[in-house]
Parts: C-alpha cells; structure tokens; sequence
C-alpha cells in the first residue's frame, strides 16, 4: 500500500517527506521492523517508542508515525495522538474491516465471556457465520487464535477481523474491555450492537477511581459507534444510559426493562425462568448456573432478536447453550463431594458465585481463592470478608502473583476474612491449597476454586508457569483416589 492512500483519513499535524513510499505492513516494535514497514511511536507509562525510531529507520521502516519531529532521514507522520492514529492506520490498512460485519461488542466488569459466548452459540444455531474474540481467544470456522488480551490491540485486531472477513464471517462478537476503551483501541471499530452487563469494581490499579472506570464504559457505549445499545437497568450505569440515550433496548428482573425474567429457580443442573422477551413468554431450562447467568442470558436474548434472530429460534437455542469453561464450571462429581471452578476474580463475581452455590449446597461450602497480584489492591479485603460471610470454609492461596510477595496478598485478604470468621487456613502453593480443600470436603459439601478459570498458566515473577485449575484438580482425585 502507498503511505498516501494509507493515511487520507488520517487527521495529521504535518507530514515530512514523500508520501509515495510503500507501506507494506504496520509495527509498534522496533525490532519487529523489515524494509518497508511504518513504525508507530507510542508512549507509556515506562516507556516511550520515540527513543527508537532511529533504530526502526536502520532496520528498514519506510515511515515513522510520531508526535514531534523526529531526527531520522525517512518520512515522517506527525499526529496528535499516535494511539488514535494506530487505530485508524490498522483499519484503514485492512481495508475497515468491521465495516463488512455485523459487531457486538459486550462490556462490563463481570459476564462478558460468558453474555459472548451466549450470543455466538445463538446465531450459530440459527444458520449465522459467527467469529468470538475474547478472554478465551479468537475463534472462527475451525480457526483458533490463543488469548493474548481481553481486547486485542488495533494492529492485531483489524488483521482478525480481516482475515474473519475473507473467511466468509457475517458477525462477530467481541469481549470489550475498558483498557481497550481508554486506549483507543477500537476507535475505528463500528458496532451494530454494545452491550452492558454491569458494573462494579475492578481495574483501579489503571483507573484509580471507579469515576474514571465508569466513564470509560459509558463513553463507549454512548459513542456514535455503537449503533444500538443494550443495557441492564439493574446496573447504576445501565439505568443512567437508558434515561439519557434513545438507541437503549433494556433486560433485568428487578427492574422494570423491556425484556425480564420473574419465577428464577436455581438447580446444581441448572437454572429455570419465565422469559418475557418483547412481550413474548417463553419457558426456559438452561444449563448455566445463577441469576447472574439470567441476567447474561437475557442481554444474549435481547443482542440475538436486534441482530434478527427469530424470538423462538433463540430461546430454543438458549436451552442448547453449553457451560462456558472456567465460568462456574463443574469439573467433578465424586462421592457426593461437588468441585465447581470459576474465573471470579472481583468482589461481585466472588459473591455471584458464592451465593449461586450457596444456595445449592447441602451441607458446607468450601472456597479456595486468592488475589492476583500488581492489580486493584482495595478489592483484597473485600473479597475476604466475602468469602467469609458467605462461604462455610475458606482456603486462603495465591492466584497470579506476578511481581508481589503472595503472602503480602494473602494477608491483605486475610483482613477481611478475620472481621467475619475464623474459619479459614492459609495454604500458599495453589495446587496444595486445592488438595487440602479436596480433602477436607465431605458428602455433601461444594467446592468453589476461584479466580483463574479455565487459565493455563500462574504468572510469577513475570513468568507464566504452566498450570490450569481443572487439570490441577483432575490429578488430585487421580493420585489420592479422591
């Protein structure tokens, strides 16, 4: 591609240099550039990519896309915001993509995985080309990408939802996070569909205050973007956008919406309804577990029938719908012992998911849970006196620790534990703290492992370990005959 088509969308402050160089791909790092490649300087927190643009020029880059004139002897784009421009130069370089599909983006602090997973299962069962982009990873036809990000950055995004595109994809759903927000990264992405679960605390490391994280969802689902918007009117935020906003379709049950559920009833095999779904009713049998999956469910519904997807077509393909894994995920059955692990890692979905098995546990509730480190540290000693208000025995671990001490976390979490019971042990090595939970629990009782879901790894010291909860707990019964 010529720099000059390249960039005549761009908003630019002042080129240096000839336009009619070549671009034949787009780089953020350095030592990623070959011979024709534009390099993009970003700035953060620690760094600033300005500092190497020399470096790309020896390497081979064709053009520096900057924020102040630079010394090098190669084109020059000079921009306001590089991180906008990068997005704009992503899509404009895989010819605006999302343009060609149907996008739903979901976002929110809990249920994004899971609200996605509904609505690509949905359309698929209704004959629909659907691709997933998420914390699970990317997933079109048989194609299958590894999670990296929530929401991939710009450079990687657009090459997706290209290759999506070319593939024969009619609709994408993806998992919108609010770093993604913040850092433009899907400024140039246009949504047929934005969806919001909720919001609760998460993220405050980035954001600092839960004012500056609510914006950042609130900023993207009012945006011109978004076509449409969906919104729980549970949620502060959620009844907040209905009231301001005309495009808002709204679900909930306590509340009133546009589309509800009433009559909930919760089984460890599943969860029972009455839909009403525009004034439709409908009788629904699901196999996920919670209220908290209800109210996924009913944001899947009310994406579903916008996108035109029969009303009765996706409620029967509601009924279908399979566990996502590491969400609330029943892993074992044994001995009338109940092993559940899931992927909450905030106070709201700790106790989501506490108060679901609660609910359906005969005998003891029992948690294995940990923080995870170099992340929001006011929500450690929520989550502790959560766990101890709600569940019966707790078994306090280490999640990701990355660069923090783990039983620095712990005792932070241990804080809040101890102003609700004393009824806990502290067991660092995770899969240890999972054996001893295994152990301990009798016919009857509820296992909840907390926090990492269907990861495969646990982050020490910067390095990702290979590890996986399910497989952990596979194990255990295999070598004790648990």
């Amino acid at each position: 591609m010529i720099l000059e088509e390249l960039i005549a969308g761009l908003e630019t402050e002042r080129v240096i240099g000839e336009t009619s160089v070549k671009v034949n791909g787009i780089e953020i790092d350095s030592k990623k550039i070959a011979k024709n490649r534009m390099f993009i300087c970003l700035k953060g927190g620690n760094f600033d990519s300005h500092d190497a643009a020399k470096e790309a020029e020896r390497y081979g880059a064709s053009v520096i896309v900057c924020e102040r004139r630079l010394n090098v002897g190669i084109t020059q784009v000079i921009v306001k915001d590089t991180r906008l421009a990068m997005s704009y130069l992503a899509a404009a370089f895989y010819s605006f993509p999302s343009e060609h599909m149907k996008i739903v983006g979901v976002t929110g602090t809990n249920g994004k995985t899971t609200t996605a997973r509904i609505i690509k299962e949905i359309l698929e069962r209704s004959g629909k080309k659907v691709g997933l982009i998420g914390t699970l990873g990317v997933f079109f036809g048989s194609t299958f990408y590894e999670p990296t990000l929530t929401t991939p950055d710009p450079l990687d995004l657009h090459k997706i939802l290209h290759e999506m595109y070319h593939y024969g994809i009619d609709y994408v759903v993806m998992e919108v996070s609010a770093h993604a927000i913040d850092l433009k990264k899907l400024a140039f992405v246009r949504f047929e569909i934005g969806v919001l679960t909720n919001l609760t605390q998460d993220h405050l490391d980035y954001f600092g205050t839960m004012e500056k994280y609510r914006a950042a969802k609130k900023a993207f689902l009012t945006s011109p973007q978004c076509k449409t918007v969906v919104v729980n009117s549970d949620d502060e935020l959620g009844r907040e956008i209905l009231l301001e906003n005309d495009k808002v379709v709204s679900y909930g049950i306590d509340n009133p919406a546009d589309v509800f559920a009433i009559d909930v009833k919760e089984e460890l095999d599943g969860t029972s309804f009455i839909l009403n779904l525009f004034d439709g009713i409908y009788d629904v049998k699901m196999k996920l577990l919670g209220l908290f999956n209800v109210y996924n469910a009913l944001a899947a519904e009310v994406a579903c029938a916008l996108l035109g997807v029969r009303v009765k077509d996706a409620v029967r393909a509601l009924k279908e719908v399979s566990v996502v894994p590491g969400r609330l995920e029943c892993v074992s059955e044994k001995n009338g012992i109940f092993v559940f692990i899931d992927y909450a890692h905030t106070p709201d979905g700790l106790e989501n998911s506490l108060n679901t098995l609660k609910k359906l546990t005969k005998k003891r509730l029992i948690c294995v849970f940990g923080c995870g480190g170099n992340r929001d540290t006011g929500k450690r000693a929520q989550m502790g006196e959560i766990a101890g208000k709600i569940a019966d025995f707790t078994v306090l671990t280490s999640d990701n620790p990355r660069y923090e001490e783990p039983m620095e976390i712990i005792r932070e979490i241990e804080v809040g534990l101890l102003s609700r019971t004393r009824e806990y042990v502290v067991v660092q090595n995770r899969k240890d703290a999972i054996g001893y939970a295994l152990g301990y629990a009798k016919t009857g009782d509820v296992v909840l492992v907390a926090g990492k879901g269907c990861e495969k790894y646990q982050e020490i010291l910067g390095i990702k370990h290979p590890y996986n909860d399910k497989d952990c707990i596979e194990y255990i019964e295999r070598e004790t005959n648990l």
